[in-house]
């Protein structure tokens, strides 16, 4: 038999979790205790990744836009309120889908915050996540990014920082300026990701009659991506029964394609011919909204024709996350 690895008996550096760097699994754990990182802090840290959050953003003021942001809009910002106000210091605090070098987020010069949404995350909370970064923003040096790493287990959530009676006003833009005031004096380092991106960016609008639904443009055609709210058997129990009574489409040439799943909702998807433009597709959704709200209020058991139109929703769902 292997001996076993012999327990240091000393004393040993105390790190709080969030000092403790990731090495190898099997390594030695920073912390000085003796045993294999997997064994120690490794532990944590793979719960941590392990343990998902299904609804990350549940509770925030227009969770079905973050979850938008998050997933679907290319370049967006939203002025993020703080439960006990600003910082000194600390101008805004604003929510941007990306920054450059992909940043998870930037104290500017003049002491405002840009907290990127996009970023990969190391936890299986994207809201605890999100909240560390924030915290760091709005004391780092004014003038730089702040780098990632892995939140404490224990650090707090969106939902503890953020006024949770505040508004969530989504603005949508054509491309990337907001990164920087002066996009024209930017540096060659910055302008070349600005262009990178701006070139990447799908035209999208956000609808302004109902909640948490984005027109995008495509070469092909144009679509309609919808985060709804609702229980996803109960929605798609809706879906279907207007699908099978011909009433899910938002006019002619449109038709209900499937839905992603992100994030604990539910995102249906319209095809959308290519000369139908946001401004034309705002009446046909606040009346699809009308017929769903009627949809999502029977109990009654579905059809044989209604279970194969759901049958065939189903099929077509796409988990993004």
């Amino acid at each position: 038999m292997a001996k076993k690895r012999p327990q240091t008996k000393g004393k040993q550096p105390q790190l709080t979790d969030g000092q403790v760097p990731v090495v190898g699994a099997r390594e030695p754990c920073p912390c000085g205790s003796g045993r294999r990182y997997k064994a120690c802090h490794g532990r944590a840290a793979a719960h941590a990744v392990t343990e998902l959050v299904q609804r990350p953003f549940e509770g925030l003021p227009g969770e079905g836009d973050w979850v938008a942001l998050r997933e679907l809009v290319p370049a967006a910002t939203v002025e993020l309120p703080l439960k006990d106000g600003l910082p000194d210091g600390v101008p805004s605090v604003l929510l941007a889908t990306v920054l450059p070098m992909a940043w998870p987020a930037l104290r500017r010069d003049d002491g405002s915050v840009l907290l990127g949404l996009q970023n990969d995350t190391a936890s299986g909370d994207i809201s605890r996540d999100l909240a560390d970064t924030l915290q760091r923003a709005l004391t780092a040096e004014p003038g730089s990014p702040v780098q990632a790493r892995r939140a404490p287990a224990d650090g707090p959530r969106l939902q503890d920082l953020l006024d949770p009676d505040g508004t969530f006003e989504p603005i949508v833009h054509a491309g990337f300026e907001f990164w920087v005031p002066d996009s024209e004096n930017a540096s060659t380092e910055v302008s070349a990701s600005l262009e990178r991106a701006n070139a990447a960016a799908i035209p999208t609008v956000k609808l302004s009659g109902v909640d948490s639904a984005y027109w995008c443009e495509t070469p092909e055609k144009n679509h309609l991506r919808w985060v709804m709210p609702h229980p996803e058997e109960q929605l798609l129990d809706a879906l279907a029964r207007l699908h099978a009574a011909g009433a899910s489409s938002l006019g002619d040439g449109t038709r209900l394609v499937g839905s992603f799943r992100a994030h604990g909702l539910t995102v249906p998807v319209w095809d959308l011919p290519s000369g139908m433009g946001a401004e034309d597709i705002e009446k046909p959704a606040a009346e699809f909204a009308e017929r769903l709200a009627k949809a999502l209020g029977s109990d009654a058991p579905l059809t044989p024709e209604e279970r194969r139109a759901r049958g065939g929703l189903t099929n077509r769902q796409v988990t993004l996350s």
